[in-house]
């Protein structure tokens, strides 16, 4: 039996769809602090150290609810803790954010919490 052009494209289509849903399961999950959580009792800096993060990896922040928060800024944001008025706001203490490609800012925008070490850059390969 011979193969037409449309039984080609198919086989191609499907074979792309394969690669795209493998690539998506192997994005990971990565909770910000670990056990200790997003608060003042991890470096972020350090937590950073070791790990590999890639485009697509979801960033995890548990906390206390109402006690903390998390948003995604610029680098410019994340420099001078400030979160622009137009900012996405976690607030529900288990609040998860998709990697993309490059640097990745976060940080708690509520007063003192950023300055007191509550930020965090992620780099994505």
């Amino acid at each position: 039996m011979a193969m037409g052009r449309d039984s080609g494209r198919k086989i191609v289509g499907i074979a792309l769809l394969l690669l795209v849903c493998l690539y998506h399961t192997d994005a990971a999950n990565h909770i910000v602090g670990d056990s200790q959580g997003w608060g003042f009792s991890v470096s972020y800096d350090s937590w950073t150290n070791g790990k590999t993060f890639v485009t697509g990896d979801t960033l995890v922040f548990n906390y206390q609810q109402g006690v903390h928060n998390v948003v995604p800024v610029s680098a410019a944001g994340y420099r001078s803790c400030k979160a622009s008025s137009n900012s996405k706001v976690g607030t529900s203490g288990n609040d998860k954010f998709t990697l993309k490609k490059g640097s990745n800012y976060f940080i708690c925008s509520i007063p003192g919490h950023c300055s007191a070490g509550m930020k965090v850059l992620v780099v994505a390969n």
